[in-house]
């Protein structure tokens, strides 16, 4: 959480913007194509470069999942770890949360989260 002595600079670098979106169908899909896949046990990511612009991000919370309660959780908390830790690339990021993830602590989901971005670095390097 953010602390109320927090910089407007540093609330507006710390926000999820309307840009960094992904929404359209034909994204997701193209994502999934042409995108890396990897998983972990609290959620599956796909990563894709782009040109440029903005980090974006897409949430694939299913109805396997759970109640639309449980959904939105997990999509809060989604929201939440890319506001904190997003890319300085112009890359996509789609994740498919688990329903492990609402028993999680947020230490171990935030934990994860990186390591998934961390292997898109990495992929990326080896190339």
């Amino acid at each position: 959480m953010i602390s109320k002595s927090s910089s407007p600079q540093g609330l507006k670098a710390a926000r999820f913007l309307a840009g960094e979106h992904v929404r359209k169908r034909t994204e997701f899909e193209l994502i999934y194509k042409t995108g890396f896949k990897r998983s972990g046990r609290l959620m599956t990511m796909f990563t894709r470069e782009r040109e440029a612009g903005p980090a974006r991000l897409g949430i694939a919370a299913t109805r396997k999942m759970g109640a639309a309660v449980e959904r939105n959780r997990a999509k809060r908390l989604v929201r939440e770890l890319f506001r904190h830790n997003k890319p300085a690339a112009a890359v996509d990021v789609v994740v498919v949360p688990r329903r492990e993830m609402l028993d999680a602590a947020y230490d171990r989901i935030e934990a994860e989260f990186r390591s998934l971005l961390g292997k898109r670095a990495a992929m990326r390097g080896n190339g």
